[in-house]
């Protein structure tokens, strides 16, 4: 299975995807004001429905991690891998200018700032897989 979503969306489905036969069973749930604008909230940050997120939270009981969790963790890292190989380029492109002319390149320290940046962020990331 692909990452990859018809319209080139990357790691963003709001519903979930049809299933054979479609779903036989449906449940009405009333909430309140308030527990209605907290379920948006929840739903707004993960980026899918209101009933999609009710699902997924009741399922994940046992695992303690939802699919749109883990997708969200998922598209974290791809972003992180993206940055890492940017910065990566330029330092190797700084290495071979001061290869070259025996000088420091001026932009060093900020790749370097951006370099531990990266790298706490990637710490932050594995913390938050680690914790759920």
């Amino acid at each position: 299975m692909s990452d990859e979503l018809p319209g080139g969306r990357l790691f963003s489905r709001r519903r979930r995807a049809n299933v054979t036969g479609g779903r036989q069973h449906f449940h009405k749930v009333k909430v309140t004001p308030e527990e209605e604008a907290v379920l948006l909230r929840l739903s707004q940050a993960q980026r899918v429905t209101i009933p999609r997120l009710l699902v997924e939270s009741a399922l994940a009981v046992e695992t303690s991690e939802t699919p749109t969790e883990r997708r969200n963790a998922m598209a974290e890292l791809y972003t992180l891998h993206r940055l890492l190989a940017a910065i990566s380029n330029n330092v190797n492109q700084m290495a071979k200018a001061t290869n070259a002319t025996g000088t420091l390149p001026a932009g060093l320290s900020a790749t370097l700032r951006a370099v531990r940046s990266t790298g706490a962020r990637i710490d932050d990331a594995i913390d938050g897989l680690a914790s759920s």
